[in-house]
């Protein structure tokens, strides 16, 4: 597998972009330590040129939000023909869009928390207040208000009195053309990771348990050292372990995903596992919470991710 050349994709112009960076350069750093050819590409204006000119075997996308994770290289690597790890674009689009997936894991009979998601234009044209008095008495507070589509809960904001919610919707908006706000009911945040890098078929490693003393895993929690604590595995009993592994393997079937995905969950008072979101392309920074399950696991990250380009390559 050493005369495998492999093209990691960091970067790209989302509001995300230097958590990318910082994602890219740890995952080339893990692929030269797996022995394969690597080249750090942004995903800039020259990109497609030079998948052309310097055609790889394969493509690590470590792109987050935007373009990264809405299925937008993901359809650029396919026109091209070129392997990548990851999972297609038309899925990558469906977990994009959280009200999207998280109707699919209703229908599928998944616990997710209530929600409620409208755009900008039906706030001016029924009335704001009114709009914001209406969401507070359907779901109750907390709320949990943030941007449809994104990551790295970039515009989230949690709201514990209705004097709140206004300031939080501005938050929100600030990026997608829709605001979702979501029941907040506390709980143990936990984020399962999913690989798929053998003939076994999807696994789920072990859950990370976060723990944030201000109570919130907002964008400064999630990417300043020290800042949040992760148990993995999670201190939770082995029954709910057992479950939240079951129930990341189901999202990542549900959704069609391929190769690595996240579940990020909260588990109740009583037990049950309710999920917030699924993402296509978890971080990999020093913080990041797929790495530190790999490690719990006992596996490397280079050898994991070469792992998974070699499928990708047999798959192309």
């Amino acid at each position: 597998m050493t005369d495998r050349t492999v093209a990691v994709l960091a970067g790209g112009l989302s509001h995300e972009r230097e958590v990318s960076l910082r994602s890219g350069r740890r995952l080339a750093g893990a692929l030269r330590g797996a022995g394969l050819d690597v080249r750090e590409w942004d995903a800039d204006a020259s990109l497609i040129e030079r998948l052309r000119t310097d055609r790889p075997d394969a493509a690590v996308v470590a792109l987050h939000g935007g373009e990264g994770e809405n299925g937008s290289i993901q359809a650029v690597l396919e026109l091209l023909d070129i392997p990548f790890v990851g999972t297609s674009a038309r899925a990558s689009r469906r977990a994009w869009d959280k009200p999207t997936a998280k109707a699919e894991f209703a229908r599928a009979g998944l616990s997710t928390p209530d929600w409620v998601a409208l755009p900008h234009t039906t706030f001016r044209e029924l009335g704001a207040q009114a709009m914001l008095d209406a969401m507070v008495e359907r779901l109750g507070l907390p709320l949990m208000v943030k941007p449809d589509q994104g990551g790295s809960a970039l515009g989230a904001r949690v709201v514990r009195a209705s004097a709140g919610v206004p300031g939080a919707m501005v938050s929100g908006r600030a990026n997608p053309d829709t605001v979702r706000a979501e029941r907040g009911g506390g709980g143990t945040e936990v984020a399962v990771s999913v690989v798929d890098d053998g003939p076994a078929g999807p696994r789920a490693l072990p859950p990370v348990e976060v723990d944030v003393p201000g109570g919130v895993y907002d964008y400064t929690a999630r990417y300043t050292q020290g800042a949040a604590t992760f148990h993995c595995p999670a201190r939770l009993p082995e029954e709910t372990l057992t479950l939240l592994q079951e129930t990341a393997l189901q999202t990542h079937r549900l959704l069609g995903l391929r190769d690595l995905s996240r579940m990020d969950a909260v588990v109740d008072a009583e037990g049950r596992v309710q999920i917030l979101e699924v993402n296509v392309s978890p971080g990999l920074t020093d913080t990041s919470l797929l790495p530190t399950a790999v490690t719990t696991a006992g596996m490397d990250l280079g050898e994991l991710f070469a792992a998974l380009v070699e499928r990708a390559v047999e798959r192309g």
